[in-house]
């Protein structure tokens, strides 16, 4: 078992983002298997979950005449448009049937403001509106986060970039993440990880 500061970070393993999903990372549902079975070796496990509203303004069928994927510019710079996913209720939004959610402390939901899109378990895209994460870790005594699930190279890599910018240790587990890599996305984001001390395991 881990230290009592040690916190496992369980990024998005849901039916959307796995094989046959709305916005499927391929081989998605591979590191479910590694996720479970690392879990009974943290005392802190926290799950998160893409929560959105049919209305979201980063879907690209809610911009007229704009393809999944492009991209558009928000109040609070770049946005991707991507397919429709993770809409609140839905099966789609739900955790892959696999993964374990018994051993979970906490859910972190985001993306559930319809005019603001939330890769990071801490922040919103504005990167000033904090989801509540950071206080319920510093208030368990949390100092070390390990980060698994998807994708590596969207909500993956902006929890842990934030999160080392709030002080936290930080270690990403490669093989327990699959990326998108949407024009050369995954080599930018290990860099952009590497160069905020970010560990690559």
């Amino acid at each position: 078992m881990r230290p009592a500061t040690d916190a496992l970070i369980v990024i998005d393993v849901q039916n959307d983002f796995c094989p046959g999903g709305a916005l499927a990372v391929a081989g998605g549902d591979e590191i479910i298997s590694r996720i479970n079975g690392l879990m009974d070796d943290f005392p802190t496990v926290v799950l998160t979950q893409d929560w959105h509203p049919a209305a979201h303004a980063s879907f690209a069928a809610n911009h007229p005449g704009a393809a999944p994927f492009s991209m558009t510019q928000m109040p609070y710079g770049p946005q991707v448009l991507w397919p429709t996913h993770c809409v609140i209720g839905t099966e789609g939004a739900a955790f892959h049937p696999g993964l374990r959610t018994d051993a979970a402390q906490l859910i972190v939901r985001k993306g559930f403001r319809a005019e603001i899109d939330s890769y990071s378990a801490f922040f919103e895209n504005d990167h000033t509106t904090p989801t509540g994460l950071e206080g319920y870790l510093r208030s368990r005594g949390i100092e070390a986060l390990t980060l698994v699930g998807l994708a590596t190279d969207y909500c993956v890599a902006y929890s842990a970039l934030d999160a080392a910018r709030l002080g936290f240790a930080v270690t990403v587990l490669e093989e327990a993440c699959r990326a998108i890599d949407l024009n050369g996305s995954l080599a930018e984001a290990r860099a952009s990880m590497r160069t905020a001390g970010i560990r690559l395991l």
